[in-house]
């Protein structure tokens, strides 16, 4: 029977970690890390992330400010709010929350944040900088990934490594990172042939593809770590991940749960990239 990878004990660990940071940080300056959200429109699933980053911030010492845009604004307001916030020197991370109504060009809004404040890791130069091995921020969710198989240490030198998913947010980074680690990294997706092949395989198996109970323990090698970062609502309303996890649990060494693995990574994992952020741009003023 598999361990559970708790991101909920993980999660607070690292936060009370950032909390320290942060009071240090306060005391040492004389200034507070800022991070600004920008939400457009009244989507119910964005409403409900930004109350919970705003609520993140405030645990850990962070100041929320919250931007309410109408879902009619104009693209053009939307990226001169953002050019306002890049020189607001108590605005330290700048965060748009996706996905934009259809009107708006998420990426021209993605690159008006300058890379100094992109605390999501989106913007062109951070995605470059990860690919180089020498990132300033890491996008939040495979950060996240990241410090869950340290905290379990869980070895990723020499393992055989598939993620299941090639998105921009998701699937590209954790490659990388996982790569960087010295893992053997294979990357399938929806044209992947034999993908069940490709996933026997794995020391070390991540699947991001939004596919409820896609990965069942027929897919995995007896003893694998097995990384769900899926999160599907069933017709009753209950949340799955892209995992079946009673099959899967029968024969991995470790698997993240749904809801309580990845997730709550995701947004300590913008709390941390706010206070790296805030202490790159005090450097400048200060050393």
């Amino acid at each position: 029977m598999a361990e559970l990878i708790n991101g909920k004990v993980v999660s607070r660990h690292l936060r009370e970690l950032i909390a320290s940071d942060v009071l240090k940080f306060k005391e040492e300056y004389g200034i507070t890390p800022g991070l600004a959200v920008i939400l457009v429109g009244d989507d119910p699933a964005s409403t409900v992330y930004v109350k919970n980053k705003h609520k993140a911030c405030l645990e850990v010492g962070i100041n929320s400010i919250e931007i309410h845009l109408p879902a009619t604004v104009a693209e053009d307001v939307l990226i001169s709010k953002i050019e306002e916030l890049n020189t607001d020197a108590g605005v330290n991370g700048i965060l748009v929350q996706l996905p934009l109504p259809k009107h708006i060009c998420e990426e021209r809004v993605i690159n008006s944040i300058i890379p100094e404040k992109d605390v999501d890791a989106f913007h062109p130069i951070n995605v470059g900088k990860l690919m180089l091995g020498k990132p300033d921020f890491i996008p939040c969710t495979p950060a996240g990934i990241m410090e869950l198989l340290n905290y379990y240490s869980v070895e990723i030198s020499g393992k055989e490594c598939v993620v299941i998913g090639r998105s921009n947010i998701v699937g590209k980074p954790i490659a990388q990172l996982l790569l960087s680690k010295n893992g053997t990294v294979t990357v399938c997706h929806s044209r992947t042939k034999n993908l069940t092949e490709s996933a026997k395989r794995a020391d070390i198996l991540v699947v991001a593809i939004g596919k409820p109970d896609f990965v069942n323990g027929d897919m995995i090698k007896p003893g694998a770590v097995v990384i769900d970062v899926g999160i599907n609502r069933k017709e009753d309303g209950k949340l799955t991940g892209d995992v079946d996890f009673e099959s899967v649990t029968e024969k991995a060494a470790y698997v993240t749960p749904v809801p309580g693995g990845v997730g709550p990574m995701t947004i300590t994992m913008l709390l941390k990239n706010t206070l790296i952020a805030a202490k790159k741009q005090i450097s400048k003023y200060f050393f």
